[in-house]
């Protein structure tokens, strides 16, 4: 059985419109039929080459065509997203923003050549290694891609979010399996990405939503799938990736499956502004209720009394559903359950009885059980763990499992001489290194990398945001002395002439980055 956390209630009716274009006023989760699955495969197994092949410009277009369909029916979209997710309007206005410029900046790289890259070796009689061949690099599209949404971003990491995006601009249909936390806002999403997609020509089977867990795992194990994508927890995301890898051809899985985000604390940096370090910790660990997979879950300190005193704590915000606090409350009694951790504060409850919690260990008791950096409490919890020399520091840092990020707080103004060991060993395991600010938020942009080793995910080499993860759904192919126009349009020689470049088409170029 495949765990989403994603059991509980969900509130709010209202009609809506499916991506099979059918009225139905419905809050209930549905299982699509294997008939309907087979008819979507079907779909996106046809439309595979006419996608690949289709211009980089036109995918351009179509990205930016559904980016204004949504920002078309912004009003309606955070409405429901709203009544499904207990997510407030300002969070979610923008995170629909974040989800649009996403979708126009891809559709800027694509425009620019910098998702096609190639790379071209003119024939060589006098190469070091023997004569040369003509070679010419391009990537080609997977196929067919299915996407596993995400609960706690409705937006940009579910419907139409980084991977459906990023997929697209591939040239690869997207198969999305819908979250069962927002039904209805996965729906109506879908309806208006569909519409979109047909209204600037794209072909039947682009796009496609299917909903329930028996629906996902055979599509998850069916041949017309070439690549997967999936955000979640680490149980979840594991059983996925091993069905993945036991198919007969087994195929990439991109997924995204748990990180607690260690804080390094350096002894300069506490002497110097202890108390603004302990209330930047505790606004990023409860920013949206903890329910960030770059919350800073563990943070390692010199002086936990002091940093304890330094504390106050709020009363979260709501949690997106019930199944989401049962696994909080289950995460924070394994942690405390745990040889050498203590409760150390524990907030007033919100409405939900949900808590900020901020549990006490030491490094020495970390180092006998490294296992109490594995426990990921997704929500308002926080584990501080007391160190008592830069060698302990370095002994625990070498315990951490892969994450997506790790942040040092250092000090400024001048060299901290604890800094550079935390950030070299922190780059080993994470990600992204973060320096004197907080994990929390990811910008989009081309120098991103949303990542790293397992088990923060299962394909460390790859980012799930920014313009690097269109690559997870590209492979390369490289063509020997074939005749120009049989050629791919990026690798033919472009004619000589006064505002000719003399180079191949789609020469790699640099994306800016954008904040």
């Amino acid at each position: 059985m495949i765990d989403e956390n994603a059991s509980g209630a969900r509130r709010g009716t209202g009609e809506l419109i499916t991506n099979h274009g059918t009225a139905e006023r419905d809050t209930a989760n549905r299982e699509t039929t294997a008939a309907e699955l087979e008819g979507v495969l079907a779909a996106a197994h046809a439309a595979r080459r006419e996608l690949a092949a289709t211009a980089p410009d036109v995918r351009a277009d179509r990205l930016v065509a559904v980016a204004d369909a949504l920002e078309a029916e912004r009003e309606g979209l955070v409405d429901l997203a709203g009544a499904e997710t207990h997510l407030g309007a300002a969070r979610l206005t923008g995170e629909l923003r974040r989800t649009t410029f996403q979708a126009r900046l891809f559709a800027d790289a694509l425009r620019s050549g910098a998702l096609t890259p190639v790379r071209v070796d003119h024939a060589d009689p006098d190469w070091g290694t023997g004569p040369r061949p003509d070679l010419r690099r391009t990537v080609t599209p997977v196929g067919p891609v299915l996407v596993f949404a995400a609960s706690n971003f409705p937006f940009a990491f579910s419907t139409f979010g980084g991977d459906t995006v990023s997929a697209l601009a591939a040239g690869c249909p997207v198969v999305v399996k819908a979250h069962p936390g927002h039904p209805r806002l996965s729906r109506r999403t879908a309806a208006l990405v569909t519409e979109a997609l047909r209204r600037a020509g794209a072909p039947e089977g682009t796009f496609a939503l299917v909903e329930g867990v028996e629906a996902s795992l055979a599509a998850l194990r069916d041949d017309r799938v070439a690549a997967a994508a999936f955000t979640g927890s680490l149980r979840g995301g594991r059983s996925l990736f091993d069905i993945a890898a036991a198919r007969p051809v087994p195929i990439p899985f991109y997924g995204e499956l748990g990180s607690v985000n260690p804080v390094v604390v350096t002894p300069a940096a506490w002497e110097q502004r202890g108390a603004q370090i302990a209330s930047g910790w505790v606004g990023s660990l409860t920013l949206g209720a903890g329910q960030f997979c770059t919350n800073p879950g563990v943070v390692l300190v010199p002086d936990a009394e002091a940093f304890l005193a330094a504390l106050e704590l709020p009363v979260p915000d709501p949690v997106l559903h019930a199944g989401i606090a049962s696994a909080f409350h289950d995460a924070v009694r394994t942690l405390s359950g745990s040889p050498g951790v203590t409760a150390a504060l524990v907030g007033e409850p919100s409405e939900e009885g949900v808590r900020v919690q901020v549990l006490r260990t030491t490094a020495s008791a970390v180092l006998a059980d490294p296992a109490i950096l594995e426990v990921e409490a997704f929500g308002p919890a926080g584990l501080l763990v007391e160190y008592t020399s830069p060698e302990e520091l370095t002994a625990v840092l070498d315990t951490v499992p892969g994450q997506l990020t790790g942040t040092v707080q250092a000090a400024t103004g001048a060299p901290d001489p604890v800094a550079p060991t935390a950030v070299a060993l922190l780059a080993e395991r994470v990600g992204r290194v973060v320096h004197n600010e907080w994990p929390t938020g990811v910008t989009v942009s081309a120098a991103q990398h949303h990542g790293g080793p397992y088990p923060a995910t299962t394909a460390p080499l790859t980012t799930s945001v920014g313009l690097e993860a269109v690559t997870r759904f590209q492979r390369p192919v490289a063509y020997q002395s074939v005749p120009q126009e049989l050629l791919p349009p990026e690798l033919r020689d472009r004619p000589v002439g006064p505002a000719a470049t003399g180079v191949p088409c789609g020469s790699v170029r640099s994306a800016g980055a954008v904040g």
